[in-house]
């Protein structure tokens, strides 16, 4: 069961919500929007199916208008404190773009974890390794080892000497054929 929300705000943002009736919630931040990046990306649905199974509600958004980066992280920060209201516990997710906006947005919001598929570096001037170094929340890093798409590297690393939960996948930036394994291994991070 799905609904559908409108956040007005300084930015209107569309969500999805996958399992509303529920008591935990995760928001889900999708790929870059200029690139074709929505709240249907097969990855953020994946995750979302994931975690109905498990009784966790994914909100799933679209970004208001482009504004290279630092207005998608405040949608993302919108759409996090409006699941506070409604959920006991919120966590984010994002791939791509939308993992960059999660690790900045949570360094500003700290969720109950966060899980990033595909995470850049940088995302426009923002550093999202140092992002990454001020979170205290149980943190997930997924990556394709043959990524030749955004800078993962420093992030992983960063990770791996933080003892943060890293992931490899056998598979390029798009995960074709890992998108399941991808909803399950997230959605089981943060279930728990």
């Amino acid at each position: 069961m799905s609904e559908e929300l409108r956040l007005d705000g300084d930015r209107t943002v569309q969500v999805t919500v996958d399992t509303p009736d529920a008591d935990r919630a995760v928001v889900a931040c999708p790929p870059h929007p200029q690139m074709g990046g929505t709240r249907s990306d097969p990855r953020l649905r994946a995750v979302g199916e994931a975690l109905a199974d498990r009784g966790v509600a994914c909100l799933r958004f679209d970004y208001g208008p482009w504004d290279e980066g630092a207005g998608e992280r405040r949608d993302a920060l919108n759409v996090l404190a409006s699941a506070r209201d409604r959920y006991d516990s919120v966590a984010l997710f994002g791939y791509s773009f939308g993992a960059g906006v999660a690790l900045l947005a949570a360094a500003e919001s700290e969720p109950a974890a966060v899980s990033v598929l595909a995470p850049p570096a940088t995302l426009g001037d923002e550093d999202t390794v140092a992002a990454l170094e001020t979170l205290s929340c149980p943190v997930q890093i997924c990556y394709g080892e043959r990524d030749g798409t955004v800078s993962w590297e420093p992030v992983v690393e960063r990770a791996r000497e933080r003892g943060d939960t890293v992931e490899s996948i056998s598979g390029d930036h798009f995960f074709a054929g890992q998108v399941d394994r991808i909803g399950e291994s997230v959605a089981a991070f943060l279930a728990d």
